[in-house]
């Protein structure tokens, strides 16, 4: 069904459906209940009790669990804004974000939130009804995009529309609730259908989590989905799987295609609130039909183009600059390169976009990686790709004796996580394609990569 927000969704089923489960949860080793009648009470309270309190913006630090739920639903309908923050983050970034979105309140971990605190205005500027996801970068780069509880809904609309759920399903909500594909593919498609959300325990319980909640529906990044099958950590009542956040070795969608479940492969961004396109487990499972309140376009260029009216985002939070340069006249340009076949179904080809996203949902920013390796290299041009999922280094030239660049970037690479490493150097023995204004056309390098 379509809701326009969180107050008329927590109501309908309350009203509906009081006794159907809504969530279920672990507390002590065991499966506690939550029904909508009981959900929708919960919120409500909390949030009775968030409006007294006067503060305008709170940074939920989302670890989840059940009382994370209670918390980001009753923050939004007590007429806060609602900022998402990954409790995981390194302390630098979490600072970052707290400062560049101005929060006046916290909520969760405790020896975090005495970190933050410090940082905490005393007026914050407001925003009923606004959410602010940041985009999931590693560097201070990350935006802060600002959608609705009314943009969430409509998204986890489209993705039921597409992937309809019943009461009878139990969604296993395994993803970080400050992702966007979490918390619309993981928490808000099965609430918006009526069905039952359980909620994982938590990494340490990846591998048994399944078995534990029997979910019939599973959405997940392709690194998780690669976990689960690899230790057969998959129930066998699973019927759906949903892959998103980042693209799908075929590797890994052949072998969940090995079960018994549904296995369908999803495209979205955080500016359009997640969802814009789904395959639906027949065919080929890169061939996306576009959700209902969606419109795809593919540019001159190979560029995805989008409008969504009811799901797209309200734009970076104080960047309208940064809003601008992909926000034009209500057309999203997203940096993705794709076709639409005689069926309009969407292909991603690659990506043009200056960010890399690895198979776990996180995003590599190209130009400050970049700057930093060619610095190493003493200013030679350079250019990063992502291969399967490896990022590699190509350089200008001829093929030359890898062992001193090796050493030269070491630093560099050191400081970085270990997936975002370089773990090959290739050479480009042309001179690297460029733009009029001398810009590198790294997507025109990764086409021919990937066509060699």
């Amino acid at each position: 069904m379509r809701f326009s927000g969180f107050s008329e969704l927590l109501n309908h089923f309350a009203e509906q459906s009081p006794d159907a489960p809504a969530l279920r949860y672990a507390q002590n080793g065991a499966i506690k209940t939550c029904t909508y009648a009981e959900l929708s009470a919960r919120v409500e309270k909390r949030a009775v009790f968030l409006k007294a309190s006067q503060k305008q913006a709170y940074g939920i630090l989302a670890n989840g669990s059940f009382d994370c739920v209670i918390e980001i639903f009753a923050s939004v309908l007590s007429g806060r804004r609602t900022v998402l923050l990954n409790e995981n983050a390194a302390d630098e970034v979490l600072s970052e974000q707290v400062r560049e979105a101005g929060l006046d309140a916290l909520w969760g971990d405790p020896d975090l939130k005495e970190y933050l605190m410090p940082l905490l205005v005393d007026s914050a500027e407001g925003g009923a009804g606004r959410l602010l996801f940041f985009t999931s970068g590693t560097t201070s780069r990350a935006k802060a995009v600002v959608l609705s509880d009314a943009s969430l809904m409509s998204s986890a609309y489209n993705g039921g529309a597409l992937l309809p759920l019943s009461p009878a399903d139990t969604l296993l909500c395994i993803l970080p609730l400050d992702h966007v594909f979490g918390f619309v593919c993981g928490l808000l498609w099965g609430l918006s259908c009526g069905a039952c959300v359980a909620l994982s325990r938590g990494a340490r319980h990846y591998h048994e989590d399944c078995i534990f909640f029997r979910p019939t529906a599973l959405s997940a990044v392709p690194s998780l989905l690669g976990f689960l099958l690899k230790y057969r950590a998959l129930n066998p009542e699973l019927k759906t799987i949903l892959i998103g956040a980042g693209g799908c070795p075929p590797e890994i969608l052949r072998a969940a295609q090995t079960t018994d479940a549904r296995v369908c492969f999803g495209y979205g961004l955080t500016e359009t609130s997640s969802g814009v396109a789904l395959s639906l487990g027949e065919g080929d499972p890169y061939a996306m039909t576009v959700c209902p309140d969606d419109t795809v376009t593919i540019a001159d260029d190979g560029e995805v183009l989008i409008t969504a009216a009811t799901c797209m985002m309200q734009g970076y939070w104080h960047k309208p600059e940064d809003t601008a340069a992909v926000l034009r006249d209500g057309v999203l340009y997203t940096g993705d390169l794709g076709t639409l076949d005689e069926t309009g179904k969407l292909r991603l080809t690659g990506r043009k976009k200056e960010m890399l996203v690895l198979s776990d949902g996180t995003k590599l920013y190209l130009p400050e990686y970049e700057q930093a390796l060619s610095n190493a290299l003493g200013g030679e041009a350079v250019c990063v790709l992502l291969i399967g999922d490896l990022p590699i280094l190509v350089l200008e030239g001829d093929m030359r004796d890898p062992a001193p660049i090796w050493a030269k970037i070491r630093p560099v690479l050191d400081a970085r996580a270990r997936n975002q490493q370089i773990k090959r150097i290739e050479f480009y023995e042309n001179p690297f394609p460029r733009t009029a204004s001398g810009k590198i056309m790294r997507w025109a390098i990764q086409r021919e990569r990937e066509g060699l």
